[in-house]
């Protein structure tokens, strides 16, 4: 998607003509006017999809944090993405994504211990090496295509903390970026986005249930051993429940790691802002730089939730049943939330992003992925004077992902 660094904002825009659920608006077009105009006009505006489906799009932080976070009025469980509008979720009550506190709560307490900071920080050296083998293409002073090379860090780490062979990490990188962007020309197949979503959770899904049937007969200290072994509401964890959260976890860490430091570069490339962050400027810090970079890239593009009671939201009358999607993308640019949201500030303090989603369902695997995007800034930083481009970038056709597939660079070498 691409990310403009300033808006106009017209009351005569036709938002009616506008499908936020069309991929092709964020791999061709720009969503960002269209939010902002929402944001200022029409911030909780009702979106129909087809003759009998449609869902309220919010576009504020205001509204959109208080979505995420009361799950007492609006509910995970009936489906939390839009490929899912008019259908029930089949993973509802049974993977923490699509479970409401407090079960949900219950399940995720064992691995969100398992992903503590002081639990990952013990893995940091392994992500630093695997961080250090993606860039290393990069030294040849060729053309290197970042984006693509980003797509396979989260894998990489992921990989290793739920204990899958290495050899296996490219092929489940693919089947995790077709179920996310059946749509995208590189990832549909010969039946199309449906088919291809298909294909993507038969293929993983099977792939998980070989690896939970031998994990069963010699647990280790990985995740998917975690899964296996911990118990829940008096019980372990049934065949279902665990092939779930196995995907989830999965899909969640492919969802947000690597399409941050892509849009990042693409906004500051040839910008005075990219030689702060490359020479460290005073008050730049790879911690503020990572939080800006999270709340530019917004890579989770929306979350939806169903309203459990009548509700007003921004004097709209939300009826029970109805879906509610909250835009992030457009939450991280409000003006009344983040001053000059269109400029990338390397030192915007506070940050109040929600990037990683809010309340309870706030993103399990955000320790890892700040771990991983220090790491891999910082590699950036020690290793280049200097970026340029090298060709066109291109962008990822999906309404659940706001990314960039290819993005081809030139890095300058320092001195060593």
């Amino acid at each position: 998607m691409r990310i403009p660094t300033s808006v106009d904002v017209t009351e005569d825009m036709d938002l009616d003509a506008v499908d936020l659920v069309d991929p092709r608006l964020y791999s061709e077009g720009d969503p960002h006017p269209v939010w902002a105009a929402m944001r200022k006009y029409d911030p909780v505006r009702w979106h129909p999809v087809g003759s009998d489906l449609g869902f309220w799009s919010v576009t504020t932080l205001e509204h959109g944090s208080w979505v995420l976070r009361d799950h007492e009025t609006f509910t995970s469980q009936r489906g939390t993405l839009l490929n899912l509008l008019g259908k029930d979720d089949p993973a509802g009550g049974q993977q923490m994504a699509a479970t409401d506190p407090p079960r949900h709560t219950k399940m995720r307490e064992p691995l969100q211990r398992a992903l503590a900071i002081k639990s990952v920080e013990r893995s940091s050296e392994q992500i630093r090496a695997h961080v250090r083998r993606l860039l290393e293409p990069a030294m040849s002073r060729e053309p290197f295509d970042i984006a693509e090379a980003a797509t396979h860090l989260p894998m990489a780490v992921t990989g290793m903390l739920m204990g899958l062979p290495e050899e296996d990490w490219p092929r489940l990188t693919r089947l995790t970026l077709m179920s996310i962007a059946p749509d995208d020309p590189e990832y549909t197949v010969a039946g199309g986005p449906d088919a291809a979503l298909r294909q993507a959770h038969r293929e993983l899904f099977a792939y998980f249930a070989d690896v939970v049937r031998e994990r069963q007969r010699d647990l280790s200290d990985d995740l998917i051993s975690l899964l296996l072994s911990m118990e829940f509401e008096g019980r372990k964890l049934g065949l279902g429940e665990v092939l779930s959260n196995c995907y989830s976890l999965l899909l969640g860490a492919n969802v947000t790691t690597p399409y941050v430091p892509p849009a990042a570069l693409d906004s500051l490339i040839g910008t005075p802002t990219l030689r702060e962050l490359l020479d460290g400027a005073d008050g730049v810090t790879v911690s503020t730089a990572v939080e800006e970079a999270l709340r530019w890239a917004s890579p989770a593009n929306h979350f939806m939730r169903h309203a459990l009671r009548d509700v007003e939201i921004g004097n709209r009358k939300v009826r029970s049943g109805d879906a509610v999607v909250v835009w992030l993308g457009s939450a991280n640019r409000d003006e009344a939330a983040f001053a000059d949201p269109f400029t990338f500030d390397l030192r915007r303090k506070p940050n109040r992003h929600i990037a990683f989603g809010a309340g309870g369902h706030y993103c399990i695997g955000h320790t890892v992925a700040r771990v991983t995007l220090r790491a891999l800034f910082d590699e950036i930083l020690s290793v280049f004077s200097d970026i340029e481009r090298a060709g066109e970038v291109e962008h990822l056709a999906s309404n659940f992902v706001a990314g960039i597939k290819h993005m081809p660079i030139v890095g300058e070498v320092r001195s060593r």
